[in-house]
């Protein structure tokens, strides 16, 4: 198996659904569906005998829920990027579900380029929200007022961030090279005292700053 291959393992309950996404995904040359679940204990039973990169979890399972098969999986298997595939673009959703160590959170009702830039997103490290989640979560959070602590610069980083763009793509965005974007990232994560990216961009928009 070719060692750029992002392997995946897709935690589904509804076949047909589980049969769209599982070849949405191997159509892709660096995508491959490894292992599949239909609930969240088994899931976690795949795990443990089976290397994979990515886990696209439905928020909606059957037994533990998606929140809790990610909170799980983030305590067993912190290596593995979760995106969260769920129908609802409910705000309170989104939270819980990025709370619990996902990477990325994907409407099932989006373009497949979509899910596909979510799950790269995740095994590349960095965080992703559906832009229609975004814009919903966005505009029930926003407040008066912005960040003083961060730089005009350093809140466009954190907007790029929260959109779910890697380094090398805000780099290209704002015109700046990749090692610069790094420097920010890191004094934003120092600055916010978020663990990480998705963390900081959770922060971000609970605090109304994006």
């Amino acid at each position: 198996m070719a060692e750029d291959l992002i392997r995946i393992l897709l935690v589904e309950d509804h076949a047909f659904t589980r049969d769209g996404l599982r070849a949405t995904l191997n159509l892709e040359a660096d995508l491959r569906v490894v292992c599949e679940a239909r609930s969240g204990e088994e899931a976690l039973e795949r795990l443990a005998v089976t290397a994979v990169d990515v886990a696209v979890v439905d928020i909606g399972l059957p037994g533990i829920d998606g929140i809790q098969t990610a909170a799980e999986i983030r305590r067993g298997w912190p290596d593995v990027r979760i995106v969260m595939l769920t129908a609802h673009d409910l705000r309170q959703e989104v939270f819980a579900a990025l709370a619990s160590g996902a990477a990325a959170y994907c409407l099932k009702s989006a373009k497949p380029e979509l899910l596909l830039l979510a799950v790269r997103a995740a095994a590349a490290g960095s965080a992703y929200l559906d832009p229609q989640v975004a814009h919903h979560v966005l505009g029930g959070v926003r407040a008066p007022g912005s960040a003083p602590l961060l730089t005009p610069r350093e809140l466009e980083v954190l907007r790029l961030i929260a959109d779910g763009l890697p380094n090398k793509e805000i780099a290209a965005e704002l015109g700046v090279s990749v090692s610069t974007i790094k420097l920010y990232v890191q004094e934003l994560l120092v600055k916010l005292q978020a663990a990480d990216r998705t963390q900081a961009a959770v922060k971000a928009l609970r605090q109304g700053w994006l």
